[in-house]
Formats: structure tokens, sequence, C-alpha cells
């Protein structure tokens, strides 16, 4: 199998362009390793290609959910190696590009994916409603301090499903969690980026997103149905708040980059503790050039081991 080249980091760096850019010199296609574009009709809020802009380079796992499902990590992993094992028989390299972490953690890592039982789910998710996520988060924190540092509180999706996993297995949930130690050849290349430089590309990419028609869009998707995930994403959670009266356009324009800013630092905060990413500042000039070399030094065993056993912990432009 081809060494994987990953591309992370947060929000806004420009990871689809370099995708492009890398998957062209490499005469390799690209996986997609974003949640939220997994959905048909999630476009203009998440800042997916369009069939034109790929450049004839072909995407896999674009377009491939209803809005009205739940994206699994689980499922995701079968695919998404079901991908790769097309390109190994066809030796063609992938690029792996997007900001979901877990995603890209099951795409490269050997990570174990415990039962479900909906009973305590949906107890857990009626817990959530009631007491807020908050609440549950603290139980985390008590139960695993790990997995409570690595889920923030308001993900209350993810915190349930810790605090089910917790129940019904009797471990920590943090002992199902990835350790930084590849199943696949992958190289990761993450891109960094000052604050204020980031900042300003999320407030054009926000303007592009209301000029580029994102109300239609999302006004196009609720009338078929969303589901809870689709629904609370970044920028679909706004326009829906719009096109029910709840904001007006300036507010919800606002809150959007506002919670992109936040998203940013969150994608920053899971993959600046990888010890295993080799990380670029996104506005190089020669930004492509060293990632090439990157791949190259990767493919000929020249760059150095991690040191897995130091915590890392990289912020925005550090």
């Amino acid at each position: 199998m081809s060494r994987v080249v990953a591309l992370v980091g947060p929000t806004a760096t420009g990871k689809s362009d370099l995708a492009l850019e890398l998957a062209q010199a490499l005469c390799a296609e690209v996986l997609n390793t974003d949640a939220m574009q997994l959905y048909r009709g999630m476009d203009v809020g998440t800042a997916k290609l369009t069939p034109q802009e790929r450049r004839g380079v072909r995407h896999h796992l674009l377009d491939v959910l209803d809005p009205r499902q739940e994206a699994s990590v689980a499922d995701y992993q079968e695919l998404a190696r079901g991908v790769l094992a097309d390109l190994t028989c066809r030796d063609v390299r992938a690029v792996a590009v997007g900001g979901s972490g877990l995603y890209v953690r099951a795409l490269l890592d050997r990570m174990e994916f415990p039962g479900t039982d909906p009973q305590v789910r949906a107890a857990l998710e009626a817990r959530a409603e009631a007491e807020g996520p908050r609440a549950l988060h603290a139980e985390l924190a008590a139960a695993d301090p790990a997995a409570a540092e690595s889920i923030g509180p308001r993900n209350a999706r993810r915190v349930v499903r810790a605090l089910e996993v917790i129940a019904l297995t009797g471990r920590p949930y943090s002992a199902s969690l990835p350790q930084h130690e590849y199943e696949v050849p992958a190289l990761q290349i993450g891109l960094d980026a000052d604050r204020a430089w980031l900042d300003e590309r999320i407030e054009r990419r926000v303007a592009r997103m209301w000029d580029g028609g994102l109300l239609d869009e999302v006004r196009r998707l609720a009338d078929h149905g969303l589901g809870r995930t689709a629904a609370r994403a970044v920028g679909y959670a706004q326009a829906l708040a719009q096109l029910a009266g709840e904001l007006d356009e300036d507010a919800a324009r606002a809150a959007t980059a506002a919670g992109t800013r936040r998203l940013a630092r969150k994608q920053m905060g899971w993959f600046g503790r990888d010890p295993r990413v080799h990380w670029l500042d996104a506005r190089d000039p020669r930004l492509v050039e060293r990632a090439l070399d990157l791949v190259a030094d990767a493919d000929a065993g020249r760059l150095p081991e991690p040191d897995l056993a130091t915590p890392v912990r990289r912020t925005l432009g550090s």
C-alpha cells in the first residue's frame, strides 16, 4: 500500500486546495475526511469543491450520506478502508483531506468501536436535553478525565457516546480511543496559520457562504429533512435560525464566523496533540514544494521518528 498523505489542521487554512496540488503532482486521488462533506446537498456551507473545481482529480466519499442520516465513525472507517483497498489494487496513492479528527484517526489508526444500546443512549440523550450537556460533561470528567479533556462540554453527542461506552463496557471511554500508532502507512501534514490571518479568511468564507446561496441550500435541505448532526453544523444552524426569524442576517453571519473560529481552535487542539503531524505554514508561498519534499522524505525513510512518549500541545500560529 502506498503511503497515505493526510492533510489535517484547522478549517479555512486551504487544505482542499493543497490536496488538489498534491494529488496532481503525485498522480493520486483524494479521500474526504470531513464528516459534513459526506452529506449530499451540503455544499455551500461546507466549502465543498464543485466538480469543476476538482480539476479532473477523482474524489472519494463526498455526497455518500443523506442529510437525514447520522454520520458514524465506524461506518466511515469501513467505507474509507474499502477505498484504500481499491486504490492499492490500482497502485494509486490517496491524499486524504479534512478536519474531522476522529475520521482521520479511524482512517489511519487502529480504532475499537464498542457496541451501542438504544435504551442507554436514549436515556442519556434525554438527560442531556433536560440537564444540559455540561452536567453530563461533569459526570464524564469524574468517570474518565482523559475523555472529558478531549471532548468539549458543548459536544453533547460525543459526551453521550462516551458515557454510553462507559456504561456498557465498564471501562473508560478513553481506553477505546486510538493510540498514536499507524495501522495504515501515512504521512500527516498539518496546515497552521497566524490567528489574525485565519480569522480574516473565516470572515471571507462566511461572506461567500451567504453570497453563494447558503440560505437557498438550507431551505432545500430543510424541505427534504435534516438530521440532528446536519442541522447543528456550523453555518447550517445559523441559517436555519435566520429562516425561522430567530436571527437577522447580520447576526447569523456573525454567529457563523464565531462558531467557525471556535471550530478552528478545537481542530488545532485535536491535531496539535498528535506528535506525528508535520506542520507547515499555510501562508508559505512555497507550500506545495515543501509538502512534496515531506512526501519524498517520508517515502525514502528520511523523516525522524516522532517522540510518542512526550506530550505535545501545539496552538494556532505556534
